[in-house]
């Protein structure tokens, strides 16, 4: 998604109004180097794969598919068109709406951000960023903040939720968008996606799952915006992946959102494999719709369109927000995808599967009976403004002021508490509250000079960090610092002075105060977001992984002359802490990411004990030089060729990598510590007989339709007379009965055999794939076919969670361990309390790239322990009953006996066809210039 207040395509004008910050330093730069940088490796290709596969509502699909069937059977053309097509950026409330069907009653869809709540609207809550619930491990705080969100977005009128995120996944720690996602683990992060996309949908709104696939990182996602920041490119970057990898690590929590039921899924601004993301046949139709049997429908993020018929065979069901450029006017759908229909280029099946599957999440979630009629404007916060705000039309009510929030505010709280990790305590905290003198320091602990949400998207680093920026935010409410919080506890619970210097830069009065300091509270951060904000020459995406507002030396400055300094920080993701987390003199450190409006009491309840940290890192924080992966920031395929960003690490992400590689971390994958102790013990691995895994065979029913085309053109004719044109609207009408006129498409009448592929219109039954058959994939992958027990005792004397981590060695050619299982407990001082954990076939399985099929290892190692690297079970998986071990993998990677992963033929990306690939290209629809995206 883009900003606001966009006017394409003048990116440079848009950053120059949109952010009071500086253009990148190095745009002059760029703009001037040549020649340019060639690539030199064979190109990736991703295979044509048609066609496009019909819902046919399996799972439990099958009543809303019913439901869904009879209503589209009921639409003409021109209606199905307009269930499918945006209106326009900004022809409506919502960042994104589909066009109405007056005759059946039938109101315009609205499409919201954000995977943290609503965004453009007052009275609204700010939640925790996806990152801090994965640092939660805890499934049900991610299904509660699910449905409190969508609570929120149903209470204001918006029919689907544009979220949650695993696109990022987190490839490279600097991406700009990680924190709206989980965890760079498939396996936490498919974990908590489920249960989000569940809570969400029992409120009545679809969830818009995002961004598939491969969108890792902000640079070069889109040519217009990196154009903007002085890069002469002209394509997106392509991402450039294996088949293993794909399916074993970015693909696995997109399947389990799909077997969750997510009505809606985001195809993204990237290519994948040389092949632009909503065009992309092979991710789209063979992928998400054949192998993971997706029943909802596809749409695309804003301005990721690039053709028209095309990506309607790609597998493409919905375009938002409906024109080629903002504000142009113009679709590549709309009018022309009823043209497509009546020359016969689109066959009719498509378009009712497009409608069919929009409709079917629509009932899936039970959207006709929880609908709310929209009763807020994105693009003004006043009661009375115009109600098409692109051309400023005429003044209608778009505000209606309605209080959203319920009692969120105690969930928000909860998931802040839970989600703090305790990095570092060398017996400073938890803090009484009696503390002599308590210094705060750092301007992190304090408010926005602007306001809480004084900056466009929270496009700036004013104050204490508790979300990143971009589409994925929402407004404050109200943002608790860390400052008032514990200024707030110390008056009224505690004794002592309290005194604050929030600016990272008075060096000397930071000095005089720490060495007055009983306790220095030390606040730094680092921060990301979204590629059209530029903040401080982060372009989206981090430059590096060091602290903000030179956080190493405010620290330096603090812990030279305090030997209570206590660090916290809000990140983002990783950043580097080598200078200073062993600094005798730095007593804790805690990690509290991005809390969302309670992040002051959230981190109270934790400093002063009322809350015992049970958080565990969703990421490994190491040495920068030591992570396998890094975002690319410079171009390497000329000005007219995609910039390659080739995944040559294969699985060997996060943890992974440095396991594989024996790299001591700084802080692991999983780790947290408490203030309270836990041992493990008595660990059973017990097999279960499974039914054996059968691959998915049979084949489809022929495509069916729903209705017939009126084939005489002139009765789609724009209706003068019956309804007022909006200029800039986006309409599914002609303006003249001569097709080619309408279409206003210089190619138009090219053969479809020169630019689409064979197939690609077969509405012959077609066959399923060995592992697809339901959705998330086939059936028999869920089948449990072990149980995994241990006994957890606290060992201290408070009461505390503790997160209970299971990891798998899968073996040659895989990572030396993978996460398995988890789940948090709540345990008494001196009690014990059993852990259990199922383990299903996929999770014992890798992909095999020969079968296109899962196949379970045999005799895997299983590991039970507190974090990645603090492993103190382990047990066989064979075919009896195992006892576990206490020796194995007690600490470090380095001693598991998993082989790491070397870079074998099927784990490397795919080498170019000796056939042509399929280019994406006119399909007899206008097409804007190959650099549109938003």
């Amino acid at each position: 998604m883009w900003l606001a207040n966009l006017v394409a395509p003048a990116f440079l004008a848009v950053l120059a109004s949109a952010s009071p910050f500086e253009k990148s330093e190095g745009l002059a730069k760029r703009q001037t180097i040549l020649p340019y940088t060639s690539y030199n490796g064979t190109l990736a290709y991703s295979p044509p794969k048609y066609p496009s596969p019909w819902g046919r509502g399996s799972g439990n699909w099958s009543a809303a598919y019913d439901k869904a069937r009879a209503f589209v059977s009921q639409l003409t053309l021109a209606e199905k068109v307009n269930l499918t097509t945006g209106v326009g950026w900004e022809g409506e409330q919502c960042v994104g709406n589909t066009g109405s069907i007056p005759r059946l009653g039938f109101p315009s869809l609205c499409m919201q951000d954000s995977p943290l709540g609503v965004r453009f609207a007052d009275y609204v809550s700010a939640f925790p960023a996806g990152i801090n619930v994965a640092a939660t491990w805890d499934r049900g705080l991610a299904y509660a903040r699910g449905v409190a969100m969508a609570e929120e977005h149903r209470t204001k009128g918006v029919d689907v939720q544009l979220g949650p995120v695993c696109g990022p996944l987190g490839r490279a720690p600097e991406g700009g968008r990680n924190w709206e996602g989980f965890a760079p683990d498939p396996y936490l992060t498919g974990q908590l996606i489920g249960p989000t996309i569940e809570g969400i949908q029992s409120t009545g709104v679809i969830a818009c799952t995002k961004h598939y696939i491969l969108n890792e990182q902000e640079h070069f996602r889109q040519a217009p915006e990196a154009q903007g920041y002085g890069y002469n490119v002209t394509e997106s970057v392509s991402s450039n992946v294996d088949d293993k990898t794909l399916h074993e690590l970015y693909l696995w929590p997109f399947a389990d959102a799909v077997r969750a039921g997510t009505g809606s899924i985001m195809c993204s601004y990237n290519q994948v494999n040389n092949s632009y993301g909503c065009s992309n046949s092979y991710t789209l139709n063979y992928l998400l719709k054949n192998e993971l049997d997706f029943q909802g429908f596809v749409m695309s993020d804003w301005q990721a369109q690039h053709s028209g018929v095309s990506d309607a065979l790609a597998g493409l069901d919905m375009t938002m927000p409906g024109d080629t450029l903002f504000l142009t006017g113009q679709s590549y759908w709309g009018t022309n995808l009823t043209i497509a229909v009546l020359n016969g280029t689109l066959p009719q099946y498509r378009l009712d599967d497009m409608a069919v599957r929009i409709m079917a999440a629509y009932y899936y979630v039970g959207r006709d009976t929880h609908y709310v009629p929209t009763n807020f404007d994105s693009w003004s916060r006043d009661t009375y403004a115009p109600i098409h705000a692109a051309v400023e039309s005429q003044i209608g009510l778009v505000n209606q002021h309605i209080d959203a929030r319920a009692n969120h505010a105690s969930i928000i709280r909860a998931i802040g508490q839970a989600s703090t990790v305790l990095l570092k305590n060398n017996g400073a905290l938890p803090l009484s509250g009696n503390e002599k003198w308590t210094a705060i320091i750092g301007e992190d602990a304090g408010s926005n000079p602007y306001g809480a949400n004084g900056c466009s998207d929270r496009g700036c680093n004013n104050g204490t960090l508790a979300m990143g920026w971009g589409s994925g935010t929402s407004d404050f409410p109200y943002l608790v610092t860390p400052e008032q919080a514990i200024q707030n506890y110390i008056l009224n619970s505690g004794k002592g002075e309290v005194f604050a210097i929030l600016d990272n830069y008075a060096q000397s009065q930071i000095v005089t105060l720490a060495k007055q300091a009983s306790v220095s509270l030390v606040f730094v951060n680092a921060d990301s977001g979204e590629g059209y904000i530029n903040v401080d020459g982060n372009e989206g995406d981090r430059k590096n992984l060091t602290l903000w507002l030179d956080g190493d030396r405010l620290i330096h400055n603090v812990t030279s002359v305090c030997n209570n300094t206590i660090v916290v920080i809000h990140s983002v993701g990783p950043v580097d802490v080598s200078a200073w987390y062993n600094n005798d003199n730095v007593t804790a450190v805690i990690w509290a990411g991005l809390p969302g409006q309670e992040s002051g009491n959230a981190l109270v309840d934790v400093l002063y004990g009322k809350i015992n940290p049970g958080g565990k890192l969703p990421f490994t924080i190491g040495r920068p030089t030591d992570y396998t992966t890094s975002v690319m920031t410079t171009p390497n395929n000329g000005q007219f060729g995609a910039p390659q960003q080739d995944f040559t690490e294969g699985l060997l992400i996060d943890y992974r990598g440095f396991d594989a590689n024996g790299i001591e971390p700084i802080y692991e994958f999983g780790f947290g510590l408490s203030y309270t102790t836990f041992s493990y013990s008595n660990l059973v691995v017990t097999p279960v007989n499974a039914a054996p895994y059968t691959p998915f065979t049979g084949q489809t029913s022929a495509a069916p339709t729903y209705g017939t085309v009126d084939t005489n053109v002139a009765d789609y004719l724009f209706p003068n007379g019956t309804i007022e044109r909006v200029p800039l609207y986006i309409y599914p009408y002609l303006n003249s009965t001569n097709l080619q006129a309408s279409s206003s498409d210089p190619d138009y009448g090219l053969p479809a055999n020169q630019y689409l592929p064979s197939g690609s219109s077969d509405s012959s039954p077609q066959p399923f794939v060995p592992a697809g058959g339901a959705p998330g994939g086939n059936p028999g992958l869920w089948a449990t076919v072990a149980t995994v027990q241990a006994t957890i005792t606290n060992t201290g004397k408070v009461a505390g969670d503790e997160v209970v981590q299971v990891y798998v060695s899968l073996g040659d050619g895989e990572p030396p361990r993978v996460l398995r299982g988890f789940e948090r407990l709540t345990i008494a001082p001196g009690a014990s309390v059993t852990f259990q954990a199922e383990l299903t076939r996929k999770d014992v399985s890798t992909w095999d790239v020969a079968s296109q099929n899962w196949v379970q290892v045999s005799n895997p190692t299983i590991y039970i322990g507190s974090s990645s690297r603090k492993l103190p079970l382990s047990a066989k998986l064979s075919g009896g009953s195992s006892s576990g071990s206490s020796s194995a993998a007690s600490s470090g990677g380095s001693k598991s006996t998993g082989v790491p992963v070397s870079q074998i033929s099927d784990g490397q990306i795919q080498a170019t066809r000796t056939a042509p690939p399929v280019s994406q290209i006119s399909d007899g629809q206008p097409q804007s210039p190959k650099s549109t995206g938003s």
